[in-house]
């Protein structure tokens, strides 16, 4: 149980290839015959979740192939993403750098993602099932005034000069195409 309890409390920091302040925190399932038990959140994940204080959790379900972007928040909101079913290719930008940061995320391979909210974010559901998804904020949302600055999904001045840390992608310089096909 202790390496069980261990591995439930380490996260990833990937350092220079990701934005600064992403993290990714692994979810361990514990499975028996009945299925499975997995921790989502935990306030003594320290290591992970920093001084950050979670206070709200919301669910959403995409349909396959649907794109939810670009938004970022300007007021010190990070959101957490945790995919239930599914998988979403998640993506943060960082205008001041021009650098930007994607991560595969999906049900099979359950994590947390951090990311904090001044990045422009979003994410599209791939593959061909629906993606169920629970994403925790720091900040309550404020349905008179929100939180939420939003660019095109397609904006054409969204240009990456990096990606995950590597300029050598074949997508850097040029709009960012949600829809381009991996391994070509």
């Amino acid at each position: 149980m202790g390496s069980v309890i261990s591995t439930l409390r380490r996260y990833v920091d990937v350092g220079a290839s990701m934005l600064a302040g992403i993290r990714i925190k692994p979810i361990v399932r514990l499975v028996d015959e009945r299925g499975f038990f997995s921790e989502a959140m935990r306030s003594d994940w320290a290591d992970f979740f920093g001084d950050d204080v979670v206070v709200q959790i919301n669910h959403s379900f995409t349909y396959p192939n649907v794109i939810r972007a670009w938004h970022r928040h300007l007021r010190g909101q990070v959101d957490y993403f945790l995919v239930l079913s599914g998988s979403i290719k998640l993506c943060a930008f960082d205008e001041q750098t021009s650098a930007l940061t994607e991560i595969v995320s999906s049900g099979t391979e359950l994590q947390v993602v951090r990311v904090p909210g001044h990045y422009w974010h979003g994410f599209k559901a791939v593959g061909t099932e629906p993606v169920m998804l629970v994403y925790y904020t720091t900040k309550l949302y404020d349905s008179v005034d929100p939180d939420e600055e939003r660019r095109a999904w397609n904006d054409p001045t969204l240009i990456p000069q990096s990606i995950n840390g590597k300029q050598s992608d074949l997508r850097v310089g040029k709009s960012w195409d949600w829809n381009f096909v991996p391994h070509r």
